[in-house]
């Protein structure tokens, strides 16, 4: 590849690393995040197609492909969501996006290979650019820098690892929660 910011180059490149993180081999990676002190957090997630899990200090999900189950350690609380419902991350749910959306570049850095989003058209709320930086030889991902109304964050990812994600790891294990209260919001 030549570093000249071309675009379709940087489509096809975000589009393999996208594949390896979202596929349906699954990875895993922990993250280290802080929004400007609002919201800090760090924790393990795995990803196989529209399977997910995270865990977290105080917050844990599980997210079978149909049902999503969200655990709040401090409040004791189970939150039951269908898989494709928005309202179960209300921070997540505030930054949705297409990726046709975005013009993609890319360039070298000191650290391996930027891919840098832009939208296409700007929005006062959302993410106004994204920009992932992963290994030259790997691809795998190193961290992503977004920048949403005038301010940017950073996610730090570590210990990434691609492919062997058995389905298990995104059974609900209920059996753990006795006592929670469960919240039912599949209905609503």
């Amino acid at each position: 590849m030549r570093a000249d910011n071309n675009a379709e180059e940087a489509r096809k490149l975000f589009n393999s690393v996208y594949h390896m993180v979202f596929g349906p081999e699954g990875s895993t990676l922990s993250y280290d995040v802080n929004i400007i002190g609002l919201y800090k957090t760090k924790g393990t997630i795995w990803y196989k197609g529209k399977k997910s899990r995270y865990a977290e200090a105080r917050y844990m999900s599980w997210n079978n492909g149909v049902t999503a189950y969200q655990v709040d350690k401090k409040k004791k609380t189970v939150g039951i969501y269908r898989a494709d419902d928005d309202s179960k991350d209300k921070y997540l749910s505030k930054f949705k996006y297409d990726l046709n959306d975005y013009i993609y570049s890319w360039s070298y850095c000191k650290d391996g290979i930027q891919i840098c989003l832009k939208p296409k058209s700007s929005k006062i709320f959302g993410i106004r650019q994204a920009i992932g930086v992963i290994d030259k030889k790997t691809h795998y991902p190193l961290y992503l820098r977004i920048k949403v109304a005038f301010f940017w964050t950073t996610v730090k990812i570590f210990d990434f690892k691609a492919g062997n994600i058995h389905d298990s790891i995104f059974h609900y294990p209920a059996a753990n929660f006795k006592g929670y209260t469960i919240e039912d919001h599949r209905k609503k």
